[in-house]
């Protein structure tokens, strides 16, 4: 049986398999990064803010590569959530905590009716040496810490993420190879 490579339906990007947070390419380039997690400047004094922006445009101009910023939506699921509320709901007898959570209920409802989404930010670099793309990593996880942020390496479900945001049209597509 011959192995046949499933691309995307709208790109021709040659991802050969996603593995261990990394997308591997038709020519064992490595595409690969850190999650960097959001953080509201807005709600910070002045000082603050001017510092973790200082400190942010230091972290920029040390990067001596080719990067990429991205930044993708992806589908909050809160349906866990709401059954722990209706559960909650059933257990409760005191009207007044009934409202409560029943306007939780109502307020999650909205959410899921109006598809909320959470931002998250990527900061991506293609590379092929394994040793280069742990160092550069590290670097980046230590470099965004000492800015105030909080960053931790790519894993396989926000690389698949990443693709079908950008390259397929929102469409989940599974990457790797088939038997036909």
């Amino acid at each position: 049986m011959a192995k046949k490579q499933v691309k995307s339906k709208y790109t021709d990007i040659p991802v050969k398999n996603i593995a261990n947070g990394v997308i591997i390419l038709d020519n064992n380039q490595k595409v690969t990064g850190v999650k960097i997690m959001p953080r509201n400047l807005f709600i910070l004094d002045q000082d603050m803010q001017n510092a973790i922006i200082t400190n942010l445009k230091n972290v920029y101009n040390t990067i001596d590569y080719e990067f990429w910023i991205v930044v993708a939506d992806r589908p909050v699921d809160i349906n866990v959530y709401l059954s722990n509320l209706q559960l909650l709901f059933n257990q409760v007898t005191d009207t007044k905590k009934r409202k409560l959570i029943m306007e939780d209920i109502n307020k999650a409802n909205m959410f899921m009716n109006n598809n909320v989404v959470d931002t998250e930010y990527f900061l991506l670099f293609k590379e092929k040496d394994n040793d280069l793309i742990q160092k550069r990593i590290r670097n980046l996880i230590n470099n965004f810490a000492s800015a105030g942020l909080t960053a931790f390496q790519t894993n396989n479900d926000d690389l698949r993420m990443i693709l079908d945001n950008f390259l397929n049209g929102g469409q989940t597509t599974n990457f790797g190879t088939v038997l036909v």
